[in-house]
């Protein structure tokens, strides 16, 4: 026949239920937000002439890995990116 759960079984699985949900959006939320804050200061750092669009060779310098993945991250070929750019790019590349 059936088994009985313990009763802290019964017990996690219903937080999990009722508490989880609210927690990961947040969670999540926090760590974006933390990220994008992160991104704006290192790319207002690099951005050595404060035009708003990191080079490569701005990025080399003072954001390495955007400079590694540059070509994926300057989708329009422009020759620079700019901030929101590579917060895009982080968001679909954790």
């Amino acid at each position: 026949m059936f088994k009985t759960r313990p009763p802290y079984a019964t017990l996690a699985l219903g937080l999990l239920l009722c508490c989880g949900p609210l927690a990961t959006p947040t969670a999540f939320a926090d760590d974006a937000q933390k990220r994008d804050v992160d991104i704006d200061a290192r790319f207002k750092a690099a951005d050595k002439n404060n035009d708003g669009h990191l080079t490569l060779e701005e990025a080399k310098a003072g954001m390495p890995r955007v400079a590694k993945g540059f070509d994926r991250i300057d989708v329009d070929r422009k020759g620079y990116v700019t901030a929101d750019q590579i917060k895009a790019f982080a968001a679909k590349n954790p």
